[in-house]
């Protein structure tokens, strides 16, 4: 935004930061944030602490001790952000999204910078990697997150971590877990997730789908091709039988002879179960070179869990028409009756996150931090959510529209006519799996190609 734009929009700034000013104990440091986000919002070509001090005509120092020493509670801010989230964007289909970025630096000193996968340059690069919760509400998205990774090399170099401010107790954590741990805080502070979906990275840890499957959340989890899992559930012996001598055995037990779990991969290959189920087309978007059509089936699924097999779930596979080769799997956890349309829609969601580190990193400076320490990155991260917040707000409002049903079902509704349940597919088997309430037992077959349900077809994915 230029400066015309920015003093217009003043006044819906200045009510919208209020709503933060019980974060801070002194008189001055709300004025610092609004400050840091009209620095952010603005057109500056670069959005580090000494421009946008410049900009304000206060000295860099300021906004550094700021970020670093000034006494101001950022956890209660970023619980504004998600009460305000969880209070106005409330959707049907609300969909959050785990995700990682990457933020070139050069030197050693920002805290968790180390040579690793960047996925902002494309190749491995010294960078410092967050790991951020995305929402997605109909045309709305925000994200309401992140915290920094922590490799293991900084982990265990606790010199280089207190120089950085990293605290003792703060060790290495996988970035699954830290993912989980943002979900239980917005979950804490009200947010409602009717599904998450997030790529294969995630998806591939287990340890992941089953934390969230016990804490009753819905996912649409991109897998790797050697996910593994059974199509049929194999026979468990739940005790001895006729067995007076050697060791006891441990139960329950796979029967002998009971197959071991495949990849999914070879499951589409060679499993006559899904090899019979037909692919059916999906509208995903429209580009300049036409609309972007997938295939995909489904079928029921057992994963692997203590080396038994889990109650069922579905396995999604879905393939580009114009290159049958790129092949993309999904595991989900969704009630016995969901349109397949639903599952599709919340798997191809994640290019919502994908725009906000766009827009964060070209309009709000995400990535130009300069910071030494880890309390000033954590700042910098949750002051950048709330400007971004903003930032949505006025996209919004300038669009005139709201973040509203968008045909899709909600824990209580249905899609309508246009939907066809995967239970109602070849390979699926109505008595796997317990029914639930909120399933969408009246749904039909779609047309020849059926699009995604969203609010905008042309939208959809895009």
């Amino acid at each position: 935004m230029d400066a015309a734009e920015i003093q217009r929009l003043r006044p819906m700034l200045d009510q919208y930061l209020e709503k933060f000013h019980h974060c801070f104990g002194r008189r001055e440091l709300p004025q610092r944030t609004r400050s840091y986000v009209t620095g952010q919002l603005s057109n500056l070509q670069r959005k580090s602490i000494e421009p946008m001090a410049d900009a304000a005509g206060i000295s860099p120092r300021t906004l550094q001790q700021f970020l670093s020493r000034h006494l101001w509670d950022e956890s209660a801010m970023r619980d504004t952000v998600q009460h305000i989230v969880a209070s106005e964007h409330q959707h049907p289909c609300s969909i959050g999204i785990f995700d990682e970025t990457g933020h070139p630096k050069k030197g050693d000193k920002t805290p968790g910078v180390q040579r690793q996968w960047c996925g902002a340059t494309g190749k491995t690069d010294n960078c410092v990697v967050t790991v951020h919760l995305g929402y997605a509400a109909g045309s709305f998205h925000c994200l309401l997150d992140g915290e920094l990774y922590l490799p293991k090399s900084w982990a265990t170099d606790r010199h280089r971590c207190r120089e950085a401010g990293i605290a003792n107790q703060r060790g290495y954590r996988a970035k699954w877990r830290i993912a989980l741990g943002l979900w239980a805080c917005a979950v804490a502070n009200d947010v409602r997730f009717e599904w998450l979906t997030f790529d294969e990275h995630y998806g591939g840890k287990t340890d992941l789908l089953f934390a969230l499957d016990d804490r009753g959340q819905r996912y649409v989890a991109e897998v790797p091709a050697i996910f593994t899992g059974w199509l049929v559930e194999p026979q468990i012996l739940r005790k001895e039988h006729h067995r007076k001598f050697g060791r006891p055995r441990q139960f329950p037990r796979l029967k002998a002879q009971s197959p071991s779990a495949s990849y999914v991969r070879d499951l589409l290959r060679h499993s006559p179960i899904l090899r019979e189920v037909p692919w059916e087309p999906f509208h995903i978007k429209d580009t300049g070179k036409g609309p972007m059509v997938w295939e995909a089936k489904a079928a029921r699924f057992h994963l692997k869990r203590n080396a038994l097999p889990t109650r069922p779930h579905w396995l999604i596979v879905a393939r580009h028409v114009e290159n049958p080769n790129e092949l993309k799997y999904f595991v989900s956890n969704a009630p016995e009756g969901t349109p397949l349309e639903v599952l599709l829609h919340v798997a191809f969601s994640r290019w919502h996150v994908e725009r906000c580190f766009e827009d964060e990193k070209g309009q709000l400076g995400l990535s130009d931090f300069e910071v030494r320490n880890y309390c000033s990155l954590r700042r910098h991260l949750i002051i950048t959510a709330v400007s971004h917040l903003f930032l949505a707000k006025v996209h919004q409002q300038w669009r005139g529209k709201k973040s509203r049903t968008d045909g899709l079902p909600g824990s209580q509704g249905l899609l309508g006519s246009g939907a066809f349940t995967v239970a109602d597919r070849n390979g699926s088997t109505s008595d796997a799996g317990t029914m639930r309430r909120d399933n969408h037992n009246n749904a039909t077959s779609p047309g020849k190609v059926a699009p995604l349900p969203c609010e905008s077809q042309a939208k959809a994915i895009a």
